[in-house]
């Protein structure tokens, strides 16, 4: 990776303020110049409990967490256990923590670590309204090389209707940590950055995501609140209305499916969100829109699995259940981002797509994509709107075939109330006109239609991320969230003289056969990558590509991320 990264994390219990104190780090950061990118972590309760801001900062964009952190600040130790493992840290990492809460957790304290005291609750008790987390955020700037003076900019902006008593005392509780963390150990410091006013976004993926749909054209959503989706929602709420659109919140995930496709056969491009339970209730209507080819987008936001799993955890293994879970032979699409940013590119292409091809489109984000807040240069903006096929304004006499058997696959769509173009949109075997029919001819022909228009449309360049040596042997596969990681192993091993490339898809459905045999032209050895226990990426690619030469699989579950040194240990394996 282009420039120096440092990688920390502010862990306490619930009331810390830890993701507070990461949500300003971040912005401090971005104000500074530099980029950032913030996961947390916390259990499933409602409110309280453990939590912890895992961030990463540098001076190019980062996309993922790094091997292990440099630096744990702990305002306390409370339940901080619970999540230990996904703190992986080393001899060099440092360990900052308030003497009075006690001592690290076993699985920390045994990584080695150095330590550091810092009396968070007895400097923050020092000022009128101080709090321990500004002390934290002080002595993380301090050791990190944050200018105060940004930080005082975020400061003033967020503490700003409470009044300038407010601002004052966490500047002061702030300038206190920093003034104790002048003695610390050393942890990774980074240098100065400029970045013109504008050209950076901080941004979570569920944001990213409803941008990208409002572009694409969405205007109507409805949807059930759902973790880790609901901050797409809850964004879209006021947003949609800026832009004539409504959102409606359904009794639940079965009403949110039906409504969203019910306002699509309206003429209103449409989208609902959710996880992987409502995905798995939504599938038989998800199959209705395909039957009936009406356009409907539906972003999963994935979580660890099965059933209820673990909802604040992520994980990608709801792949399955996109690609095969509709009742019947039924082509749709899926889509998946592969960044933060992505997400809002992919979620407008999705939008496009499915309006144009008059199907269901399924994105699958994930929880570390959705929930991760991160620093990242302003996206493109791009005329990438969906554009439905519509009948000519007269029938000319002749009755509408809504379905059509076009050579593209592709049949205009009307919208209800046009005069000679009424049709019946329903989930049955239909003839080209839409009247129900279980003539094997009708239905053969109407499945062959609904196949043929997804296979014979141009993705273009779209379709996948191909990045490294055109000539290397050796290509890393992945999708998703894990392409951050993939994308870091990738530049670490070419730094180490190996030559290699990364292919990591964006369209799922329909399957790219031709173009990924392209992209890995040359490959003896293909290392594929994901995050789920039974390695459904890689099955599902042995069941749909041929892929050249060697072929192993990394993979493990949720909630333990995949990182960087994971993928470049197994290729040196592999030398």
């Amino acid at each position: 990776m282009d420039g120096r990264t440092v990688s920390l994390v502010i862990a306490g219990s619930g009331g810390a303020g830890v993701v507070t104190a990461g949500s300003l780090l971040i912005e401090a950061a971005a104000r500074a110049g530099w980029y950032a990118y913030m996961t947390r972590s916390s259990g499933p309760q409602i409110r309280g409990g453990e939590a912890a801001a895992m961030i990463r900062l540098g001076t190019a964009p980062v996309d993922g967490h790094d091997d292990c952190f440099d630096l744990l600040v702990a305002v306390d130790w409370g339940n901080v256990h619970r999540f230990a493992a996904e703190i992986p840290l080393g001899p060099d990492s440092l360990i900052v923590a308030d003497p009075a809460e006690g001592v690290a957790p076993p699985a920390l304290a045994a990584s080695g670590a150095r330590g550091a005291e810092l009396p968070m609750q007895a400097l923050a008790k020092g000022v009128a309204g101080g709090r321990p987390n500004m002390v934290a955020l002080g002595a993380i700037g301090a050791m990190i090389g944050l200018p105060e003076a940004a930080v005082e900019s975020v400061l003033r902006t967020h503490l700003a209707r409470k009044g300038e008593a407010a601002i004052e005392a966490s500047l002061a509780a702030y300038r206190l940590g920093a003034a104790a963390a002048v003695e610390f150990p050393a942890v990774p410091r980074l240098a100065p950055a400029e970045a013109p006013a504008g050209s950076r976004w901080s941004i979570t993926g569920n944001e990213a995501a409803g941008i990208g749909a409002l572009r694409g054209g969405v205007r109507f959503v409805a949807a059930y609140p759902i973790t880790p989706a609901t901050e797409m929602l809850e964004w879209l709420a006021p947003a949609l209305p800026k832009v004539g659109g409504v959102l409606v919140q359904a009794e639940d995930e079965l009403a949110s499916i039906n409504q969203a496709i019910g306002a699509s056969y309206g003429g209103v491009p449409s989208l609902t969100a959710t996880s992987g339970p409502g995905l798995a209730l939504m599938t038989e209507s998800i199959g209705l829109a395909v039957a009936a080819e009406v356009p409907v987008v539906i972003v999963n936001v994935m979580r660890g699995g099965p059933s209820t799993g673990i909802p604040t955890k992520s994980e990608q293994s709801d792949l399955n259940i996109a690609v095969y879970g509709l009742h019947g032979d039924a082509p749709h699409l899926v889509l998946a981002p592969t960044s933060v940013a992505d997400c809002l590119f992919t979620t407008q292409w999705a939008v496009h797509l499915a309006e144009a091809l008059q199907t269901a489109a399924i994105v699958l984000s994930d929880q570390s994509m959705g929930q991760a807040r991160a620093v990242v240069p302003r996206p493109a903006e791009l005329a990438f709107i969906g554009r439905r096929e519509r009948p000519a304004a007269v029938a000319d006499g002749a009755a509408y075939r809504r379905y059509a058997n076009t050579a593209s696959g592709v049949s205009p769509m009307a919208v209800p109330g046009m005069a000679g173009f009424a049709y019946t949109a329903d989930g049955l075997s239909h003839s080209e006109s839409g009247t129900p029919s279980s003539q094997a001819s009708d239905h053969a022909a109407q499945l062959d239609k609904r196949e043929r228009k997804l296979a014979a449309h141009d993705y273009g360049d779209h379709w996948a991320l191909v990045e490294g040596d055109a000539d290397a042997d050796t290509a890393i596969l992945t999708w998703g969230s894990t392409t951050g990681p993939a994308r870091e192993a990738l530049a670490r091993w070419q730094a180490a003289g190996h030559p290699a490339r990364l292919v990591a898809l964006r369209l799922i459905l329909p399957v790219q056969p031709e173009r990924l045999a392209r992209a890995l032209a040359g490959v003896r050895r293909v290392l594929v990558v994901e995050q789920t226990h039974s390695g459904q990426f890689h099955r599902f690619l042995r069941a749909h590509y041929e892929l050249p030469g060697e072929v192993r699989a990394l993979h493990h579950p949720g909630p333990l991320p995949v990182r960087p040194g994971a993928i470049t240990d197994e290729l040196a394996r592999w030398s």
